[in-house]
């Protein structure tokens, strides 16, 4: 049995993803050794969930991070394409300067997931975890101004997601204030990412870049901190967050870039950063036990369901 199993393993099959032709391998390797998921049931997960996740990617370039061996193995950051990358993969080069404004030493060619063989190839390589910028590529691959601003909501020990949830309703106030409204989504790690679109919106009478946001976004988290100093941070340093979420405006910089949408996480279960509905932000802030990060399995129902609940304009 283990000598056919390990000849599974190296197996490769050819096949056919909207016309791009690819080469799949080790489709039995366990990539959640708690959970025994396999790399098969990786691929089917990201397939199913194209058809909701893509927007949230197009014209994004992306940050990987891949585990070769599964969650139980060391993983890596990879942003250059790598070695083999096929032709007709979208790539875009970006100065390395947070601010893209080219006068870096270097570029990083970054690959642009806007079809399903794009995403099929990345899950190939088993690249678990995709991460995004807040802007996008033109269609000359030409950097754009930021459309959304995300504030990510990171939970101190012992604070939880309730705690978490507890200030994503202060952020939505605060934001509503401004003018602008966000929608929620699970971390699939331990907190939670408020998304706000910034089409057409200016800030101080102006079309926002990066700086700006990153900016408006400190604004907000350290009047939080201030009238509720003893649950918000905005502070970095972790050794001061113990018990409190941090609000992480710093996601928003040019250079940063957050979990995308429906991209797994490399945690012991095949978790999922998932929209969720204010309701459910209410009910876990009431209740600890209302909520929790959702499995791929559960987002897939949810979506064949409710839909996206983020939604692309």
């Amino acid at each position: 049995m283990p000598e056919k199993a390990e000849k599974f393993e190296k197996s490769e099959v050819q096949v056919e993803v909207e016309g791009r032709r690819l080469t799949i391998n080790n489709l039995d390797k366990v990539l959640y050794p708690g959970t025994g998921t396999t790399k098969g049931e990786v691929l089917h997960y990201y397939a199913a969930i194209a058809p909701v996740m893509l927007p949230h990617l197009a014209g994004r370039c992306v940050t990987r991070i891949r585990w070769p061996h599964g969650v139980g193995d060391s993983s890596f950051f990879e942003k250059n394409v790598p070695p083999g990358t096929p032709a007709w993969v979208r790539t875009a080069e970006v100065p390395t300067t947070g601010s893209r404004s080219g006068q870096g030493s270097g570029v990083i060619r970054f690959p642009v997931v806007d079809d399903v063989a794009t995403l099929t190839w990345l899950a190939n390589l088993a690249a678990l975890e995709l991460h995004v910028h807040q802007w996008r590529v033109d269609d000359d691959d030409q950097p754009l101004p930021p459309d959304r601003l995300v504030i990510d909501l990171d939970p101190g020990e012992p604070a939880t997601l309730h705690e978490c949830a507890q200030v994503a309703l202060l952020v939505r106030e605060a934001l509503s204030e401004r003018g602008l409204e966000c929608t929620p989504v699970t971390s699939g790690s331990k907190g939670l990412h408020l998304y706000a679109g910034l089409e057409g919106v200016t800030i101080d009478d102006v079309v926002p870049d990066s700086d700006l946001v990153t900016v408006f976004a400190k604004e907000v988290a350290e009047e939080l901190q201030s009238s509720h100093g003893h649950l918000v941070t905005a502070t970095m340093t972790k050794s001061r967050r113990g018990g409190k979420v941090f609000l992480d405006w710093s996601q928003n910089a040019a250079s940063k870039t957050t979990v995308a949408p429906y991209s797994l996480r490399g945690r012991e279960r095949p978790t999922v950063a998932t929209p969720l509905t204010w309701d459910e932000v209410a009910g876990v802030a009431e209740d600890p036990l209302s909520l929790d990060q959702f499995t791929a399995e559960e987002v897939l129902a949810r979506v064949a369901e409710r839909g996206d609940l983020l939604g692309v304009d």
